[in-house]
Parts: C-alpha cells; sequence; structure tokens
C-alpha cells in the first residue's frame, strides 16, 4: 500500500465563523470564539502528524471593512490567544511549534505587535514545525511590500532590475525560507483565495468544503489530505 503523504505546508482560510454564530442565534463575536477554539486544535493536531509549515489566514487587510464592534472583538481575541500562548509557552516549546504573524503591521495596535514579537522570539529555537498566523495579512499588498525592498536594493546599487529572479520574490515575502503551501484548505462554502497567498500558492492544490470553520475538524483535515493524496502533481510537467 502506497505511504500516505502529508503536505509539508497547509494553508488554511478560516471561513464562516459569522454564519456559524447566525445559524445558532448567537454573536458573530461568538462565532469567532468558537473558530479560535478550533484554531487551537488543528494547530496541535498538525504538529502531531508532520505537517512541517501549516499557514491559518486569520484576519485580512479587507476585514478592516468590518463593523467596528467586531474588528474589536477580534483583537481582543487575539489578545486572548496571546496570553493563553504565553501561560502553555513551555507545552508549545516542547512540541516544537515555532510562531510566525505575518501581515501588514499598521493598524494593529501596539500591545498587541509587542505580544506578536515576544512569541516569535520566544518560540525561535523550536524545529518541529512552523506556525503561521496572517494578520492584517493581503496576498497583493505582501507582493507590493516584497518589489519596495528590491526596489531599495536597485536604488542602493546593491541589485541589477535585471537580475530579479522569482527567487529574489520570494526571499522577500513574509514567508520567506518556508516552502510554499501544497494544499490550501477553504471551508464555507466558498470558492476563492481571497488574497491568500497569492504568490506562493501558484502550483497548490485546492480543498473546499461546506463545512463552517468552527465545525471543522482534525478529520476534516484527513479527510482534506487523504484527498491531496489522490492528485496528480505535475508542476506544469506531464
Amino acid at each position: 500500500m502506497e505511504e500516505r503523504r502529508v503536505p509539508a505546508h497547509i494553508g488554511i482560510i478560516m471561513d464562516g465563523n459569522g454564519r456559524w454564530a447566525k445559524q445558532r442565534g448567537l454573536s458573530r463575536s461568538e462565532g469567532h470564539k468558537a473558530g479560535a477554539k478550533v484554531f487551537k486544535q488543528i494547530c496541535d493536531y498538525a504538529g502531531e502528524i508532520g505537517i512541517k509549515v501549516i499557514t491559518f489566514y486569520a484576519f485580512s487587510t479587507e476585514n478592516w471593512k468590518r463593523p467596528p464592534e467586531e474588528v474589536s472583538s477580534l483583537m481582543d481575541l487575539f489578545r486572548e490567544y496571546m496570553h493563553e500562548a504565553e501561560d502553555r509557552k513551555a507545552e508549545n516549546l516542547q512540541k516544537g511549534m515555532r510562531m510566525h504573524f505575518i501581515g501588514h503591521r499598521e493598524g494593529i495596535p501596539e500591545d498587541l505587535l509587542n505580544l506578536f514579537d515576544t512569541s516569535e522570539e520566544e518560540s525561535k529555537d523550536a524545529d518541529k514545525y512552523d506556525v503561521n498566523i496572517a494578520i492584517n495579512y493581503g496576498g497583493r499588498l505582501e507582493i507590493v511590500d516584497a518589489v519596495k525592498q528590491l526596489g531599495e536594493k536597485i536604488k542602493s546599487g546593491e541589485l541589477d532590475p535585471a537580475d530579479i529572479t522569482e527567487s529574489d520574490i520570494s526571499a522577500h515575502l513574509y514567508t520567506a525560507g518556508q516552502s510554499d503551501p501544497d494544499l490550501i484548505i477553504r471551508p464555507s462554502g466558498e470558492y476563492r483565495l481571497s488574497n491568500f497567498l497569492t504568490w506562493q500558492s501558484a502550483y497548490s492544490e485546492l480543498w473546499f468544503s461546506d463545512i463552517l470553520w468552527p465545525d471543522f475538524t482534525p478529520a476534516d483535515l484527513d479527510k482534506a489530505i487523504d484527498d491531496y493524496n489522490k492528485r496528480n502533481r505535475r508542476f506544469g510537467g506531464v
């Protein structure tokens, strides 16, 4: 029997919290709280099954358009998670979980940025798997940021525009040094990437489901991985 391949890098668009809450007559913030519990469960399970990088789409650059009370509730939820993560620091380090917070820093409250920085610093030597949490993230903005960095190198004479390669752009993305996602999962019945890992997803396998994120389970992740194992990844070849 052929061995089950576990994707090295999985991206997950955590979608459907609001609809899950509405179906139950709850506030959207309650839906986000339920989704946060699932995030922690899937985050731990990813490490157990050998995933090397897992990227969660938590808050997009477009999410600032949501009602102010919902945005404020989400920021409070991020704070709550960070404080819980600090309490579980030893446990997470034992699991080998290295944290990264990817996205644009502008607009994020200063206290949250400090918590992100502390978490990254304290987990930098963990070496089992990387957990990327994309907050205030947009795939196009990420590419713009990379181009700006390359532009500065051209301006200083460090780089010739004619020498720029795809690897140069990848090396200036928020995910620099990590492999591109093999599999991107989106629950909730939507069939689009919504500005998630725009550059990195060029050859990613996509898996969509009608399951709302708060109902997503490790068994659903296994189902997505099993489906991934049926795919023939040719990368443009035969």
